[in-house]
């Protein structure tokens, strides 16, 4: 038995191959206008594209326009958005709450050249829901966000290495794939195997001396949205508070998962938090912040302060649209509900996945998740293709690399809809699915 497998593994493979490649020809004679943007963009941008993971083969969908949880692409057709654009749309397209607060953004200028009214406000907002951000500062990304706050950390500590994970993603310059993205920052990271709590916490207690911070995702989002066990975190906070490292939550997407964040449903208090997407209404956003004693070195006021200038930093859309959005929508309530239909979704794939036998699960927290095939990483890859390609013919926008990431405006007709989609989808594909099963899959890859 064992003998015939590696025998079977190319054939299953080609079985998923071809699929693809007649759902790619599917999409290509569906989408001409997508082309034709695409093409024209590619004289004047490397492969047409300026966002690395909103590029798929053979060409990528052009948008032309949102409204609610409905996407219309440049050729017509309309899907149930349930991308959610990579956790940043909580709020769906063009919610009249931030319609009217760009539009009061519109009225009081563009860029005043000066701190302006609503700044002040968003910080206050987001520090009554974590409480362990007792003062903050805002950037125009999430990337941006830990990339102060690790300098923070250096700057504070006078150490230089810094404790990350594997497949951990942390921005365009901070990703831990396998291979990490030859792109990072100089910093001398030490790479550890997330979940594995013991062998994390001798690695900590052999080099913590040297650590400046350890920067970890409460869930691998771009790494397949694996969640991290709540004994794995509340070690980290202890031994980086006993190794003198400051401890770095990224909750730029778990932030999502409850109003004060993973942390808050753990009761876990870290030195620094960064946050990023959705805090904005939908705009450029990103904010870092801690406790006073850290975050106060960029007082102002104080001799021999740390700098962090950013013309956009406290741009009038992000500040006037991040206020109404948390202040009059994204209320406890609201994110328990979305949280809750997440958790009613990922539960009703898992049980159809399961009943048809195919090998695809779903993992997550909440309202985010993303679609695996248990099989090597090239079929278990293909496969989440198909399954992106099959669900836009049925109407549903999901990620390609298999991410979910629920709206607002999401209903649960809409998410019954989707699971019975992808029950037609498995039903169609059910062999190919399982002739490429592997006895063990890979390890996660980094997608974004």
């Amino acid at each position: 038995m064992s003998g015939a497998q590696p025998a079977s593994r190319p054939s299953a493979e080609s079985g998923l191959t071809a699929r693809l490649a007649a759902a790619r020809s599917r999409y290509a004679l569906r989408n001409p206008q997508s082309l034709e943007r695409w093409k024209f963009a590619a004289t004047s941008m490397p492969g047409g594209n300026t966002r690395t993971v909103l590029f798929f083969e053979p060409f990528p969908l052009c948008m032309a326009h949102g409204e609610g949880c409905l996407l219309t692409d440049a050729d017509g057709h309309r899907y149930y958005d349930l991308l959610g654009e990579y956790t940043a749309g909580i709020y769906g397209h063009s919610h009249p709450v931030i319609r009217e607060a760009v539009i009061a953004a519109l009225d009081t200028g563009i860029s005043l050249s000066a701190h302006n009214q609503a700044e002040g406000e968003l910080a206050s907002l987001i520090c009554s829901r974590f409480n362990s951000m007792q003062l903050l500062r805002f950037t125009n990304s999430g990337t941006e966000a830990n990339i102060m706050a690790l300098a923070t950390a250096i700057a504070v500590t006078g150490r230089r290495g810094v404790l990350v994970f594997e497949n951990s993603y942390h921005g365009s310059v901070l990703s831990f794939g396998d291979p990490p993205s030859a792109t990072n920052l100089p910093y001398d990271f030490v790479l550890a195997p997330y979940n594995e709590v013991e062998r994390v916490r001798a690695l900590l207690r052999a080099r913590g001396a040297e650590l400046a911070a350890v920067l970890v995702e409460p869930m691998l989002g771009a790494g397949g949205c694996t969640p991290a066990d709540p004994q794995f975190l509340h070690m980290l906070a202890s031994e980086a508070r006993r190794a003198g490292a400051v401890l770095i939550f990224d909750e730029i997407q778990t932030s999502r998962l409850a109003p004060g964040g993973r942390q808050q449903l753990l009761g876990i208090s870290p030195d620094l938090t960064t946050l990023g997407k959705y805090f904005g209404g939908g705009f450029s956003f990103g904010a870092f912040g801690g406790r006073r004693e850290l975050m106060s070195v960029y007082d102002p006021r104080t001799p021999n302060h740390l700098s962090h200038p950013g013309t956009f930093n406290n741009n009038v859309f992000s500040m006037y649209a991040g206020s109404a959005g948390l202040k009059k929508v994204l209320t406890a309530a609201a994110l328990g509900e979305l949280n809750a239909r997440g958790d009613v979704l990922r539960e009703s794939l898992n049980g159809m996945f399961a009943e048809l036998d195919t090998g695809l699960y779903a993992t997550g927290l909440g309202s985010i998740m993303n679609l695996h095939l248990r099989a090597e990483r090239s079929a278990a890859r293909a496969a989440r293709e198909l399954l992106f390609f099959e669900l836009l013919e049925r109407g549903y926008y999901i990620a390609p690399r298999g991410l979910i990431t629920l709206s607002l405006p999401v209903t649960d007709d809409m998410t019954t809809g989707f699971v019975a989609a992808a029950r037609e989808v498995c039903q169609s594909h059910a062999e190919a699915f399982r002739a490429a099963l592997a006895p063990a899959a890979g390890r996660g890859e980094v997608f974004e």
